[in-house]
């Protein structure tokens, strides 16, 4: 069902229907049901309060609840001020269960990392207290062109480069084909004044300098067009990521034993091809020590699948890897 139902024709603004479509199409892909309660999480600024805006309108018309939740992470003065000012306003769109939550941030990972563990176990608390079904944030396909220039810079790999997908089966993006400035003019049109976050502007923070220096600069040597094609790119590695776990869950069904020590059998693993043998080690990893390698760590256990001089155990996260008769040993820590 269209989510701008109920419309007259030629009279709604195409970016709060372009909006309104995401919502609607991603309640429909992911079954949100009459009924069930939907969380959204809003900042204030011009993506959340028009997913908040879409949502609410979709949801009236699907029988389905809505509920918005504001994190005050405390990093600025005033942000309490900030939080009642845009509860006032998703209570102005119809929302009438607004909940505010302050966090503490803590320091692991740098400032951005532990403002968003902070803020995404606040939202999951929310959840559970209201019974949410899916927490709904306001990505848009300008967040997920970020995300893959960040996952560029890591190195590790397509887990790092896939971007954000649509749903987790915790937390729904809408909007992840929706532009920054579609939400931009959906709010407009619909008058709703968001709020525009000082740390949006800092170019303390990388994603900022993503987004004000290195996608601009890329747009002006390379020609427009560059956050489509990343996003485009995010979503064709997630399918490629996705299928090559899925191989090697099947593979390590038959090369990877759990009966007493977590064990890979040496020549059923170094025959596959490396993004296939090194997705079976952190598998088996995972298993033994509830923990995941780096790529150094990763890479280092591979050699002693393809580079065999005998090698020492090697030291991981969590525990050791050995190879001794014809199977590598992930031995956690406290058998190590």
């Amino acid at each position: 069902m269209s989510a701008v139902e109920g419309e007259g024709r030629g009279r709604l603004s195409p970016a709060v229907a372009a909006v309104r479509n995401a919502v609607g199409e991603f309640f429909d892909a992911h079954s949100v049901m009459s009924g069930s309660l939907v969380l959204v999480a809003v900042s204030g600024g011009a993506d959340s309060m028009a997913l908040a805006a879409a949502t609410r309108f979709v949801a009236d018309k699907r029988g389905v609840r809505v509920a918005a939740a504001i994190i005050d992470h405390g990093l600025q003065d005033g942000s309490d001020e900030v939080a009642a000012r845009t509860a006032k306003r998703l209570t102005e769109l119809g929302i009438a269960d607004v909940v505010i939550r302050r966090v503490e941030v803590g320091t692991d990972g740098g400032p951005e990392a532990a403002a968003r563990e902070a803020r995404y176990l606040g939202l999951m608390d929310i959840a559970n207290e209201l019974g949410a079904t899916v927490i709904l944030t306001g990505h848009t396909r300008n967040d997920q062109a970020e995300s893959v220039i960040l996952g560029l810079t890591r190195g590790s790999g397509p887990g790092s480069v896939r971007g954000m997908p649509a749903f987790d089966g915790i937390v729904g993006r809408p909007l992840l084909d929706v532009s920054r400035d579609t939400t931009v003019d959906a709010c407009a049109a619909e008058g709703i004044q968001p709020w525009d976050d000082p740390h949006n502007g800092d170019p303390t923070f990388t994603r900022v300098r993503i987004r004000t220096t290195v996608i601009p600069t890329l747009e002006s040597e390379l020609g427009p067009g560059i956050v489509d094609a990343l996003a485009r790119t995010a979503e064709l590695l997630r399918d490629d990521d996705d299928a090559l776990d899925l191989l090697a869950a099947g593979m390590a069904r038959t090369v990877m034993s759990t009966d007493g020590e977590v064990t890979l059998d040496v020549a059923g693993t170094a025959s596959k091809p490396r993004a296939l043998r090194t997705r079976l080690i952190r598998l088996a990893a995972a298993e033994a020590f509830l923990s995941s390698l780096s790529y150094v760590q990763t890479d280092t256990v591979d050699g002693l699948l393809t580079d065999w001089h005998g090698q020492k155990p090697i030291d991981v996260t969590g525990g050791s890897v050995v190879r001794q008769d014809g199977r590598l040993i992930f031995r956690p820590r406290s058998e190590a």
